[in-house]
């Protein structure tokens, strides 16, 4: 990593995971682009804007900096890049976080009975994670260094919320081991990390529900803060081994153990791979 104040892009950061991962970054004394579509309150049904995880990252000793992005149009994404490269000239970490999350998706009933547009999950979600890569690659080949994070979820390897929800985040852990091939000689590193369940805005609504309380209720003394998974990413992004795990599912959990990292209160949130299934350990053939 350079000696320059680092860079990193975090996606879909205007609330829950992305807003956590922005301000634990922004602790760490990164410039911190946060892109979102919200940029004032009520613009979406929860709360939380791009503009206030900047001023949460300033607050924590970082700079953010909102860009406006919907992770749907490639235009808009093409942008925001663009503006990193004028502005700083490199990235260091991009997380690709932005995911069309419906609110369907926790409700019971099968994928046939919920409407289509549950598939947008693909779309800002796998989709959207490959575009902002794909432009994220040319600011760090320079550098010959840097750090691609997919935000994921053990619902990549067991049933978890249906199909549609199951295939997004299978799909970018797979990705993630994909462009790690591709991005070995250049000395970056991409992994996908699976996330516990989190205490977002979203969940605390959910979590209003006493039936879906009842639901969750032996996961809620386990459920991580929204920050936990930045402090992870960002002893990854330090590390100088970090290449040995590219292409890999980590577990955030096990790597925040393993790296001395506690959450909120000196909490150590558990893997939840004794009850929801080990990563998945991908081929090593390499066919052109």
């Amino acid at each position: 990593m350079s000696q320059r104040k680092p860079v990193a892009i975090v996606t879909g950061a205007s609330r829950g995971a992305g807003r956590g991962i922005a301000v634990a970054l922004g602790s760490c004394g990164y410039t911190v682009y946060v892109s979102g579509r919200s940029q004032n309150p009520g613009d979406a049904d929860l709360p939380g804007t791009i503009h206030a995880t900047a001023r949460q990252v300033d607050a924590a000793g970082g700079t953010g900096v909102a860009v406006a992005c919907d992770h749907a149009d490639d235009t808009q994404v093409e942008a925001l890049f663009a503006r990193v490269q004028s502005e700083q000239g490199r990235l260091d970490v991009l997380v690709n976080n932005a995911c069309a999350i419906p609110d369907e998706l926790v409700q019971p009933g099968g994928f046939w009975e919920k409407p289509l547009s549950m598939l947008r999950i693909l779309d800002v979600g796998m989709r959207s994670h490959y575009v902002a890569s794909w432009h994220a690659v040319p600011l760090m080949l320079p550098q010959q260094s840097g750090l691609i994070v997919n935000t994921s979820s053990f619902g990549g390897h067991c049933y978890m919320h249906g199909p549609a929800y199951g295939a997004g985040k299978a799909a970018v852990d797979k990705m993630a081991h994909d462009m790690a091939v591709e991005l070995r000689p250049h000395g970056i590193a991409a992994v996908s990390i699976w996330m516990g369940l989190l205490r977002t805005e979203r969940t605390e609504r959910a979590l209003a529900d006493p039936e879906l309380a009842r639901h969750y209720a032996h996961l809620l003394d386990a459920m991580e803060s929204p920050g936990f998974t930045g402090r992870v990413i960002e002893a990854l992004a330090r590390d100088p081994q970090r290449m040995e795990r590219s292409g890999r599912i980590l577990i955030g959990a096990e790597l925040a153990a393993e790296y001395g990292i506690h959450d909120e209160g000196g909490r150590q949130p558990p893997s939840h791979r004794p009850m929801l299934g080990d990563p998945t350990e991908f081929g090593a053939a390499v066919i052109q």
